[in-house]
């Protein structure tokens, strides 16, 4: 009886052209060659090298690299969730800082930002030289970023922020932050470089989740900035919300490959490991956790490659979107857990990679937008109705 591939079990990827397969592969072996080895220590220790991989990951081309000009490689939105898929079958850190560095950095510069501020941080953030964070999310605001407290108020030429974000992926490592803050006007994008006076963070330790990934708080009290700071293209709640959207399509496409991971090493584990003097594969138990691991991946697959061609044909909706995510990552987290009782005791080590994918999708369940607001956000698609309050 003829196998199916496990990895590609429909040949999704006879739909990419050369350009989109040669990324696939490319970053592939960049991923095996710089990262396997050692995520699972960066794990363990609580750390990323950030400094050394960003250049790295820059020559590459793929930091901002579904941007066009300065400096960004300008691939197609399939290249880039082909991208992120590699990246997150190492870990879901790396992945996020791409996805960090590129749809909540650069994007909202290339979109939002006046040609000086393009000029200025665009190429060095494409090649790593420079590191970004975004800052939207507070301690008493995640959800609802409208309510935030974090406030900019004219002062003469200038603008005073006073505030604090929380959660912030890369937040102690940046050269530059994209802060969102109330104004009379509406929410507005400040660029804050990391030696602004009275701008400071604090990185956030004892995570049990997204180890391999920096994460800090940052604090803002009378940071004077000057008018050329402004992102001036956008007012309100549609530039933050734009910026997350970009990145929840990276996440919908990366988990695919955190699944795949966990997928394959149970797949290896069951056809190698012994009990009851068979291979555990042998078992109806096992084998029907393996088929429902592989369709819960075919079908992440198929609406990742749906939602790519949608994005690059320009008709991709933030509502599809959110259902993209909302299925895709709950897909991954059922996967990775399921692989993990596959491997019993051993599951729980970092010697196999599947308690880790699970630890660090319990964090991509809730970061750009948590699974109870996609929920609400196809909800309210479909009825026509909001139910946020």
């Amino acid at each position: 009886m003829p196998h199916l591939n496990p990895i590609d079990a429909l040949e999704l990827d006879n739909e990419l052209d050369d350009d989109e397969r040669l990324i696939r592969d490319t970053v592939s072996v960049f991923v095996r060659d710089r990262v396997t080895e050692h995520v699972a220590d960066w794990f363990e220790a609580g750390t990323f090298p950030t400094r050394e991989l960003g250049p790295e990951l820059g020559q590459l081309g793929l930091l901002g690299m579904h941007l066009e000009g300065y400096g960004c490689a300008g691939v197609s939105a399939t290249a880039y969730g082909v991208a992120c898929r590699e990246l997150e079958a190492a870990d879901s850190g790396l992945r996020s800082f791409v996805s960090v560095q590129g749809s909540l950095v650069m994007f909202p510069i290339h979109r939002y930002g006046s040609e000086e501020q393009k000029q200025e941080w665009l190429p060095k953030l494409a090649s790593g030289e420079a590191i970004g964070c975004f800052g939207l999310t507070e301690p008493d605001q995640g959800s609802d970023p409208g309510n935030m407290r974090t406030q900019a108020k004219r002062d003469g030429d200038d603008w005073i922020l006073n505030g604090t974000k929380m959660w912030i992926t890369n937040g102690s490592v940046a050269d530059i932050a994209v802060v969102w803050a109330r104004t009379e006007e509406g929410i507005r994008g400040f660029l804050v470089p990391k030696d602004t006076p009275g701008f400071t963070t604090s990185e956030i330790h004892k995570k049990l989740s997204l180890r391999a990934s920096v994460t800090a708080e940052l604090h803002l009290e009378d940071v004077r900035l000057p008018a050329s700071a402004v992102l001036p293209g956008v007012t309100g709640l549609k530039g933050p919300l734009s910026c997350l959207s970009e990145a929840r399509f990276g996440i919908l496409c990366g988990v695919v490959g955190a699944a795949r991971t966990c997928y394959l090493s149970a797949l290896e584990y069951s056809t190698t490991r012994e009990q009851f003097g068979r291979q555990l594969g042998g078992f109806q138990l096992t084998q029907q956790k393996l088929a429902r691991m592989q369709v819960d991946l075919v079908n992440a697959q198929l609406l990742a490659l749906r939602l790519s061609k949608l994005k690059d044909a320009g008709k991709l909706r933030p509502e599809q979107v959110s259902l993209g995510k909302l299925a895709n990552v709950r897909a991954a987290l059922d996967t990775a857990r399921t692989a993990r009782t596959i491997l019993g005791a051993n599951g729980i080590t970092t010697e196999y990679p599947v308690l880790r994918h699970a630890n660090n999708l319990e964090t991509v369940l809730t970061y750009e937008g948590t699974e109870e607001i996609h929920t609400l956000v196809v909800g309210q698609s479909v009825t026509g109705i909001a139910a946020y309050r």
